[in-house]
C-alpha cells in the first residue's frame, strides 16, 4: 500500500480533481490524502480574522462570495444531475455551519473548525466524483484517528491504533480518501497540523501502517537544486537524503512542509515527490541513504531577525548561554542560527511574536542589539569533515555579497549563511553560477 497527497493546486478546480482522479484510480490499495482546494484555506483565514474582530457583514460576504465558487465548481466537476444535487446539498451544509459562528463569540477553537471546513469539502467532493464514475472509494474522516497530544504533538500510538481500527472495518474499500492538516488534540475537540500540514498527515499514516512508500503530489517535478522563482535553469534533484530533505525544506524549499520528513525518517519509508502536471517524471526520491554528492542544493529562508546579545561579563562565564536560551524557551521562540565569540552571542529567529518581550528579558544579560529583514541562505550537501576546500569555494561564490553570519559544523549537510534580504537574490544566484553550473 502507498500513501499519496495531493496538495491545494492540485484539487484546485474541477479539471484537476478529475486528473487527481485518473492518478489513483489504477487498481493498486492506497491512502490519499487531499489539502483544501487551492485559495479556500487562506479565505476561511480571512473569514475568521473578520469573525475575531466582530465584523459580521464582511465575514458574510466572504462566505457568500466562496460559497459560489464552490457552487460553480460541482456544476463543473459533475456531469449528472443527480451528482450535482448532491454536491450542491453538501456545499449547502458546509457553508450553513460556517454561516452559524456569525452570531456567537469566536474563540480560537472556533477558528479551528472554521478551517476544518475545506479539507471536508475537497474530499467529499472527490469521494462524491470516484462515485459518479462507478469507483469503488472510502471516505475516512481526519477525525476520527488523527490526534495530538497537549504538547501539539502527534499521538503516534492513538494515530496508529484508531486508523488500524478503521481499515479494519469490512465496508473499507482498497481506495481511502481522507483528509490531510486536520485532527483532533487531546480534548477531542477539532485541531489542525499548522499550515501545510496536509505533508505531516501523510506521512503520520504512513509511518502509522508501515506503507511501501508516501507520495507528495504537488506542481513542480520535485525538489530543485535552487529556488525556481529566483534563480533561473533550476533542475529538479532525483535524490535526496532524510537529513538533506529536512534542512531543505525548513530552509526553504517549499514543496516539502519541514515537519513531514520526521514520522518518515523514522519509520525509514521512502518519501517520493511528484509532479501532478507531469505523472510519468520520476520525482524527487527521498531515502535514508543517498548518494554522496558534493553540493545538492540552495535555499533561503526569508523573514529572519538576527539578535546580538553583548556582555564582558561572559567571557569565561559558564551558564551565560543557558540564561539567554531560558529566554527563547520562556517565549516558546525557536531559534534558527547561533554563533558566539568571547563576549558576544549571534542568533537568528523567523518569529517575532514575542520579540519585545524577549529583547526586555535579554537586556539584563548585556547590550542587544538586532537586525530585521535578514534572510538565511543555506547550502546542502555532504560537508563531512575530510571534506576539503568546499567551505572556500562558497565564501569565494559569495565575495561580493555582504554575510552578517556563518553556521558551519552542527550538521554534515549544511552550511548556512545570514544576509540581507536585498542580497539573497544575488547571494543564490551566485552559488548556483559557482557550484551548481546554472545559468542565471
Amino acid at each position: 500500500m502507498k500513501v499519496l497527497k495531493f496538495g491545494g493546486t492540485s484539487v484546485g478546480s474541477a479539471e484537476r480533481i478529475r486528473e487527481v482522479a485518473q492518478l489513483i484510480t489504477d487498481g493498486e490499495p492506497k491512502i490519499v490524502v487531499l489539502s483544501a482546494m487551492s485559495g479556500t484555506t487562506n479565505t476561511l483565514v480571512q473569514i475568521a480574522d473578520c469573525l475575531y474582530r466582530n465584523e459580521k457583514l464582511e465575514a458574510l460576504d466572504i462566505i457568500q462570495n466562496l460559497e459560489v465558487n464552490y457552487y460553480i465548481t460541482v456544476t463543473e466537476l459533475f456531469e449528472t444531475d443527480a451528482y450535482i444535487h448532491k454536491g450542491k446539498e453538501f456545499v449547502q451544509t458546509i457553508f450553513t455551519y460556517l454561516r452559524s459562528f456569525i452570531n456567537k463569540d469566536f474563540y480560537p477553537l472556533q477558528e479551528k473548525a472554521v478551517l476544518a471546513q475545506g479539507e471536508i469539502l475537497s474530499t467529499t467532493l472527490m469521494h462524491y466524483y470516484l462515485e459518479e464514475c462507478g469507483k469503488a472509494n472510502t471516505l475516512l474522516s481526519a477525525l476520527d484517528y488523527m490526534r495530538i497530544d497537549k504538547d501539539c504533538e502527534p499521538d503516534y500510538f492513538y494515530i496508529e491504533q484508531n486508523l488500524r481500527r478503521e481499515l479494519a472495518k469490512p465496508e473499507i474499500q482498497p481506495l481511502v480518501i481522507t483528509q490531510g492538516f486536520i485532527c483532533r488534540n487531546a480534548y477531542g475537540e477539532i485541531d489542525n497540523l499548522k499550515r501545510g500540514g496536509s505533508d505531516y498527515s501523510a506521512a503520520l499514516i504512513g509511518a502509522a501502517l508501515h506503507v511501501e512508500e508516501i507520495q507528495i503530489w504537488t506542481d513542480i517535478d520535485g525538489v530543485h537544486n535552487n529556488d525556481p522563482r529566483v534563480v533561473a535553469g533550476t533542475k529538479a534533484i532525483r535524490c535526496l537524503s532524510f537529513d538533506e530533505a529536512a534542512e531543505l525544506a525548513y530552509f526553504g524549499a517549499k514543496i516539502l512542509h519541514p515537519s513531514s520528513v520526521q514520522p518518515a525518517k523514522k519509520a525509514n519509508i521512502p518519501v517520493r515527490l511528484k509532479n501532478t502536471l507531469c505523472p510519468q517524471d520520476e520525482g524527487t526520491l527521498i531515502t535514508k541513504d543517498s548518494p554522496a554528492q558534493n553540493i545538492k542544493a540552495v535555499a533561503a529562508k526569508d523573514g529572519i531577525t538576527a539578535i546580538k546579545i553583548k556582555s564582558t561579563n561572559m567571557l569565561l562565564a559558564y551558564g551565560f548561554l543557558r540564561k539567554v536560551f531560558e529566554v527563547f524557551e520562556a517565549w516558546k521562540t525557536p531559534i534558527d542560527m547561533i554563533a558566539t565569540s568571547e563576549v558576544a552571542v549571534s542568533l537568528t529567529i523567523d518569529s517575532t511574536e514575542y520579540l519585545d518581550n524577549i529583547l526586555h528579558d535579554l537586556q539584563k544579560y548585556g547590550t542587544v542589539e538586532i537586525d530585521r529583514d535578514m534572510a538565511i541562505v543555506c547550502i546542502v550537501g555532504d560537508f563531512s569533515a575530510n571534506k576539503e576546500g568546499l567551505g572556500a569555494l562558497i565564501l569565494e561564490a559569495l565575495a561580493e555579497v555582504p554575510i552578517r553570519m556563518i553556521s558551519y559544523g552542527g550538521s554534515e549537510h549544511n552550511i548556512s549563511l545570514l544576509v540581507r534580504e536585498a542580497d539573497k537574490k544575488k547571494a543564490m544566484t551566485d552559488l548556483s553560477r559557482k557550484l551548481l553550473d546554472l545559468q542565471p
